[in-house]
């Protein structure tokens, strides 16, 4: 695109061209060009333009007033300099010139034999004035700023040391590309580390700049760049090409870094896993390294429930867990047989530190909850073995702060039985992390939902003085264990994105089907239990002293009850037996590559049944005892529904029906005709590119007026006329 809006301007740079040499030839205006320039080479090129017979040109050093500040004006009086000036003409109304220092800007070493060479770092630094004179009177002049630093040789100059450069197609360059001498300090590649900060001090504003660490390859003629270092014509500017440094031909297909991994080939060896290399700051779910960089073990549950006595704790991730033991003898190793010294290892805090596991001891002497076995629960009598000091249970307790642990206690409960038989010992551990007097699952994204956590839910409290805030619940489902009875059913809360059906049983008697109304009720009770709030928190981190980040749950509406009287005992109708949670979400972005998904709606809604007691001949009436039981399913689940969001605009009807015009399914854009000078244009500011469009509608214009087919347009009206 540059291209092409760069080569639209050729009628008008030629028209400009023609202008500028009419008023050179006529009027006989000197002008140097450019008007100054900042010398940091040993070289300058620049051009007198206008009427250049018999000018003489005149260098000198200009220094400024030390009362006023100014420079001295222009003078024809000559004045030796270390500079050669040579002038050549270039056409008629054009003159060449050249600047040339005339001394070494070898930096002097030790012994200083060489007379013409820098004593200081810093060569040249002064300013000069070239004026162009007409019979020893100025006509023009222009400022050159001269600052050129010495030359750095490196000490092992010859040195057949070769650097390897590996094969960018699957090693990208090194920190430092323009490192290219090995042992020595190349000039102007400031992150060459052979350099030492007096050499860095020579060139520090002058590093080569670049995607190598300096601009190493040549720039291309059409770029706009070239214009401010070689000789380009006045109507350049006009057809440059405006792109990046970086963006450059020389650099080929690794101008964006991008790099191919290679196929590793087939291989029939076992391979070799490794524990993950620890990190220098903890993240939720990663694992918690001890000094040894090992991982910091505490018993748990994985697969069916089976315990695993080297399972690593997880940053931010509470358990509680038992773990069943059989025993025939006493145990003498861990878990079950652990020291004080044992537990008090030293753990990597996340944050460059270490922290140091606190005990605490705690001796238990009822041990019903841990020893099931009745019988090894007495003192120790009789021949039996008595196992002492067994650990029963470990609670640890982990605060953290940030992406880091402060503090981890853990407390010890120890007890002592006779083992006469075999012992069945249930084993409890347990992980909580705290920060303040919140857990450390406080939150379940940052912002947005992540996949299995809680969804966060609240209700709303008042305060005394007006103030509301919301107290954090969770919206649960039934965890249906052991009998599966609802009276000993606990509740798990409901997991973002996880979908999940469970349920427990009501044992029911021929009584309670009398009491209809009493036993909706009952079951409308145990459903609301499981929502007690009324607000869901839309995002992972909601704030809870505003509603602006929560969304209220949408309940069924109370309606007129129209359920028909029961005329038999046994039956009822209209029981909210199932209650079902839908929770609609979006994305709402992407963070380091992780969606952000937020709950925009949860509505709940209940589904009715009809329970009626089965006796022996299929009817209530035939059952002979009212006391009998029999059990009936309550049963609760939770959908999510992730609703795609587009926040485009809608089509067009101009969009659908003519394909042909539209730019995101043709190649031939016709409304992008003008791009240049729309919005859309990025390659350089508006301002600029709706001048340049402005000035070309003007040459078009121009260029019809005074061209062949206006006149003879002229002509041809003319003649009907006359």
């Amino acid at each position: 695109m540059a291209h092409a809006f760069s080569s639209s301007y050729i009628s008008c740079a030629f028209v400009l061209i023609y202008m500028f040499s009419f008023l050179s030839d006529t009027e006989g205006i000197l002008a140097f060009q450019p008007s100054n320039a900042l010398v940091t080479q040993s070289s300058l090129t620049t051009f007198l333009l206008g009427n250049v017979t018999d000018i003489s040109l005149n260098l000198r050093t200009s220094s400024p007033s030390s009362t006023t500040g100014k420079l001295p004006p222009p003078s024809c009086a000559a004045e030796s300099t270390q500079w050669l000036l040579t002038s050549e003409p270039v056409g008629k109304s054009a003159l060449q010139i050249q600047l040339r220092l005339n001394r070494s800007l070898h930096l002097c070493g030790d012994n200083q034999t060489d007379t013409d060479c820098c004593s200081q770092p810093l060569c040249v630094l002064e300013t000069l004035q070239l004026t162009a004179c007409l019979k020893g009177k100025p006509q023009a002049s222009m400022l050159i700023q001269a600052r050129i630093f010495a030359f750095l040789f490196p000490t092992n100059l010859g040195s057949e040391h070769h650097t390897v450069i590996p094969n960018q197609v699957f090693q990208p360059l090194g920190a430092c590309p323009c490192d290219l001498s090995p042992g020595a300090c190349d000039i102007r590649c400031c992150c060459d580390k052979d350099c030492s900060p007096e050499d860095l001090k020579l060139f520090d504003s002058h590093c080569l700049p670049g995607p190598f660490g300096g601009h190493v390859s040549a720039i291309p003629d059409y770029q706009c760049s070239a214009g401010a270092t070689g000789n380009v014509p006045d109507w350049f500017p006009f057809l440059c090409v405006m792109s990046p440094a970086e963006n450059n031909p020389y650099l080929g297909l690794f101008y964006q870094g991008k790099t191919i991994v290679p196929k590793p080939a087939p291989s029939f060896q076992r391979p070799l896993l490794s524990a993950p290399l620890p990190t220098n700051e903890y993240r939720h779910g990663s694992p918690i390294f001890t000094l040894s960089d090992e991982y910091f073990i505490i018993p748990q549950n994985f697969l069916l429930g089976q315990c695993a006595n080297n399972a690593p704790v997880a940053y931010l991730r509470n358990f509680n867990i038992k773990c069943v033991t059989s025993l025939n003898s006493c145990p003498n190793a861990p878990p079950l047989q652990t020291t004080p010294s044992d537990l008090s290892v030293q753990v990597k805090d996340g944050q460059g530190g270490l922290i140091t596991v606190d005990v605490v001891d705690e001796v238990v002497f009822d041990l019903s909850k841990y020893v099931e076995s009745t019988a090894s629960i007495n003192s120790p009598v009789g021949n039996g073995q008595v196992c002492r000091n067994v650990t029963l249970a470990m609670n640890y307790t982990f605060y953290w702060q940030g992406n880091g642990l402060t503090q981890i206690t853990v407390t010890r409960t120890v007890g002592t039985f006779t083992l006469k038989s075999n012992v069945v010992v249930v084993a409890r551990y347990s992980a909580t992390f705290l920060n303040g007097l919140s857990t450390g699952e406080s939150w379940s994204g940052s912002p947005g939902y992540q996949v299995g956590r809680p969804v966060i839910a609240g209700m709303v409290n008042t305060l005394g003085n007006d103030v509301r805030f919301l107290e954090r619940t969770s919206l649960n489902i039934w965890q249906p264990v052991s009998d599966g009875l609802c009276s000993s059913a606990p509740m798990t809360p409901v997991l973002f994105g996880k979908n999940a059906t469970s349920g427990c049983l009501l044992p029911i008697s021929l009584y309670n089907l009398t009491q209809c109304t009493l036993l909706r009720e009952t079951v409308a009770a145990l459903q609301a239990a499981l929502v007690p709030a009324k607000h869901v928190a839309t995002i992972g981190n909601p704030d809870f002293q505003s509603l602006r980040d929560w969304v209220e749950i949408r309940f069924p509406e109370a309606k007129d009850s129209n359920t028909p009287m029961e005329n038999t005992s046994g039956l009822c109708f209209g029981i909210p037996s199932h209650q079902h949670i839908h929770v609609s979400s979006f994305t709402a972005g992407v963070i380091g590559g992780v969606p952000q998904r937020e709950i925009y709606a949860v509505h709940v809604s209940y589904t009715h049944s009809t329970w009626s007691f089965e006796c022996g001949g299929g009817e209530s009436l035939d059952c002979p005892d009212v006391g009998e039981t029999q059990s009936f399913a309550v049963t609760s689940s939770v959908t999510f529904t992730d609703f795609p969001v587009y926040s485009g605009p809608p089509k067009t009807r101009f969009q659908i029906n003519f394909t042909e015009y539209d730019c995101d399914r043709n190649d031939v854009c016709w409304p992008e005709l003008a791009f240049p000078i729309t919005r859309y244009y990025t390659g350089e500011p508006y301002s600029q590119s709706l001048a340049k469009g402005l000035i070309l509608v003007f040459c078009f214009i121009a260029a019809s007026v005074l061209g062949n087919p206006w006149r003879q347009i002229r002509q041809v009206w003319s003649s009907v006329f006359l």
